[in-house]
């Protein structure tokens, strides 16, 4: 049996299973992307729950394994070389799993290249954009008198998602088959017109490219799956 008992996050949340790829996370935008590609592989993985409300991305344990005090974070016993491999930073994450199993990023590469510049996208534009959208929007940020933080970020999503528009424009994916690419982007298009509650503000049924690629992701087995793990407590 592999022994996992180094990696103080361990001693936080037990391995029942430490021959399998351990997640730490929760059903966030973020934390969907990984749990969403395990399903779409189909590795052998344990999720633990992490309760970012009760700040347990802060304590020692979770930062032995990420030092910025995020999820998601994986613990793979069988990374290269068959040794233990922590990871965190959800791009680096799917990239890693793609090369693991040989799904859902092209070896061609110039498509692998492309694929993972539509990555760079999510991580880099679609997710802060987006995120900040929804904390002017539905959070504490509602509150605030003035409203150029929340226009500022309302114009931004908006011309994003013109770009995945374009994009898509005679596409069903974002690059070629679909890939690590959308599974990236899918959780944060229906968390900014479902949790944040942002569909109007940013006028988006103005997007029919983007609108229609969204139910074609949703509708994915391991997408519905993913979506609801970790289980909440």
């Amino acid at each position: 049996m592999t022994d996992l008992s180094a990696f103080p996050i361990t001693g936080r949340w037990p391995a029942q299973h430490p021959d399998r790829l351990q997640l730490y996370s929760l059903p966030t935008p973020n934390g969907v992307k990984v749990s969403i590609m395990l399903e779409e592989v189909g590795l052998a993985y344990e999720p633990h729950f992490i309760d970012i409300m009760a700040n347990e991305t802060w304590g020692p344990e979770f930062l032995s394994l990420n030092p910025n005090g995020k999820i998601p974070a994986i613990l793979d016993p069988d990374g290269p070389g068959g040794q233990p491999l922590a990871l965190f930073e959800s791009g680096a994450i799917l990239i890693y799993l793609a090369e693991k199993t040989g799904k859902l990023l092209s070896t061609d590469p110039a498509t692998r290249y492309e694929t993972i510049q539509w990555l760079m996208f999510q991580m880099g534009a679609i997710g802060p954009m987006f995120g900040q959208l929804g904390f002017f929007h539905k959070f504490a940020g509602k509150d605030y008198e003035d409203k150029r933080p929340r226009d500022r970020y309302v114009a931004e999503s908006r011309r994003l998602l013109g770009v995945l528009e374009t994009r898509l424009e005679g596409r069903d994916w974002i690059v070629g088959d679909y890939s690590i690419a959308d599974v990236a982007t899918l959780g944060w298009v229906r968390n900014l017109i479902g949790f944040y509650e942002a569909g109007e503000i940013v006028g988006f049924k103005d997007f029919p490219n983007v609108a229609a690629w969204l139910e074609r992701g949703l509708a994915r087995p391991a997408v519905q799956r993913g979506l609801e793990i970790p289980a909440r407590g």
